[in-house]
């Protein structure tokens, strides 16, 4: 699977080891069977929630189901020096994308998501769209910027 040049730079500047001699490091998140796409973080990204799992007590029921769904749940790989990533049999079958079929990827700051086209169709543009039209007729998305402050948003 090919990841498109800019994801490889926000790769690239996400991998502490990483030098134009290597390839990027990336870990994708596959989760448990609920969850319909891979995520795949950069090191900086993952070692971020790794850092926040760790300040959990430790043997807490929170830690234990995050190492388990974060940590337990995720595959360490590089991306090869064509730009290719090689998405074991495991993960394809997970998200129900053949071999050779098309994926569709979405960056989501420094990760970004591979769903098979019509699954993210269906569940996540479908929750975007109803999202929206909740909204008013002139609301402005760079509006929520202005709510970091106050919370997540419902």
């Amino acid at each position: 699977m090919s990841i498109p040049a800019s994801f490889r730079r926000v790769l690239e500047a996400g991998d502490p080891n990483w030098t134009p001699d290597n390839d990027p490091e990336i870990v994708i998140v596959y989760g448990d069977h609920r969850r319909k796409y891979l995520e795949c973080y950069t090191v900086d990204a993952a070692n971020e929630v790794d850092a926040q799992i760790a300040d959990l007590p430790r043997g807490s029921i929170e830690r234990r189901m995050l190492e388990t769904l974060f940590n337990g749940q995720s595959l360490a790989t590089s991306i090869d020096n064509t730009g290719r990533i090689v998405l074991p049999q495991k993960l394809r079958d997970k998200i129900d994308i053949p071999l050779g079929s098309d994926a569709y990827m979405i960056a989501t700051g420094d990760t970004f998501q591979i769903w098979k086209p019509e699954t993210y169709a269906a569940v996540e543009q479908a929750r975007t769209e109803a999202w929206l039209e909740e909204q008013p007729e002139d609301f402005d998305i760079l509006t929520l910027l202005d709510q970091r402050s106050r919370g997540p948003i419902q």
